[in-house]
């Protein structure tokens, strides 16, 4: 809830922007088709992950299941229908401007949407892998700010004229011991390490598991170098600190430019902030800039080198479906693992 909370109040600055601009010539539906949209997209992302972790319940009630096999489908009835009244509301004269912001409005959606989608598969995989990113991006805010102010000389880029090369660098390295400091104190916790799964038994979700390895203590050996400094030729980490370390560079060396783009943004539409929300500091987008960057590469990230093969959500389709389809998918894994020779010793052992 909290994410579309964010979501919804940065489209709505972002919108917001292109409204003042679309209004100006009295051409109609820009702001409601705006937001008609996004209940769309949030319909067909909201659907797809309640599908997907809610599978078992989704299957045992009748709407439910109705919904979800139609998803798809509604979801892009539900577009169609919006698309149409776009085509409705072209007035002679200023086609152009109405495809500028018939753009603008699926820009917005794909940036502010599709990246909250993704924080919340972020979510469900463990809270570490939500707030350990978040925590890296504020760290090299402020660190970045602080270095900065003290020992910065060197321009960085010309969109922001404040940054400068000290602040980048200084920021990078104090960002990287957060992440693995973080990191350090997170992985001890089951509730921040344990993914959420759905109880069959209890129709709730549970956040309890046996840690996985990423998050159990593990002997690494130090470099020669290090070794002469520390006099230690080991060192206890979690696997999990080395992959922060992966997360924490992102957020100082790209996520910056998220950053850099929302200025470029509002340079070109000649405005301060996004909107004036948080006195000081300007709107939700101006403080989110960076965070929906670094979402996306987590989630990214996780796919590639974390996420493996789901048992419960395999367990979970297969007892939706029916029983002799279930029977002969039994048979077929009984086969396999006889062919394997792993069933006999499986029989012995109970």
């Amino acid at each position: 809830m909290l994410v579309l909370c964010v979501q919804i109040k940065c489209f709505h600055e972002i919108i917001t922007i292109g409204y003042s601009v679309y209004h100006s010539y009295h051409l109609p539906w820009f702001r409601t088709l705006s937001w008609y949209f996004l209940l769309c997209v949030n319909y067909f992302f909201y659907g797809e992950t309640v599908t997907d972790y809610f599978f078992t319940l989704v299957q045992r009630e009748e709407p439910l299941r109705i919904l979800s096999k139609y998803h798809r489908f509604i979801s892009f009835a539900l577009y169609l229908t919006g698309f149409c009244m776009f085509v409705l509301s072209l007035v002679k004269k200023h086609y152009r401007l109405q495809f500028y912001m018939f753009g603008w409005t699926h820009v917005t959606l794909l940036i502010v949407v599709t990246q909250s989608h993704l924080i919340i598969h972020n979510l469900f995989e463990g809270m570490i892998w939500f707030i350990v990113p978040i925590s890296c991006v504020i760290c090299n805010d402020i660190m970045a700010y602080m270095f900065g102010f003290f020992f910065g000389r060197t321009p960085l880029i010309k969109l922001s004229p404040k940054k400068t090369w000290e602040g980048f660098i200084g920021g990078f390295f104090a960002t990287v011991v957060f992440g693995i400091l973080l990191s350090y104190v997170m992985s001890g916790y089951r509730f921040f390490v344990c993914p959420v799964e759905f109880n069959n038994d209890s129709n709730s979700f549970t956040v309890d598991c046996e840690p996985s390895e990423l998050f159990q203590l593990q002997d690494y050996g130090l470099p020669p170098v290090l070794k002469s400094i520390t006099g230690w030729t080991t060192v206890k980490l979690y696997p999990f600190q080395i992959h922060s370390i992966a997360l924490s560079a992102f957020a100082s060396i790209m996520g910056p430019f998220g950053g850099f783009f929302a200025s470029g943004f509002k340079r070109a539409f000649k405005i301060k902030d996004f909107a004036n929300t948080i006195p000081g500091h300007g709107g939700i987008m101006d403080r989110f800039d960076c965070q929906y960057l670094m979402a996306t590469f987590v989630n990214v990230y996780i796919a590639s080198f974390i996420r493996g093969p789901n048992p419960s959500k395999v367990i979970q389709q297969l007892l939706a479906l029916r029983l002799d389809q279930q029977l002969h998918i039994f048979n077929s894994l009984k086969a396999h693992l006889t062919e394997k020779g792993l069933l006999p010793a499986l029989e012995e052992a109970a």
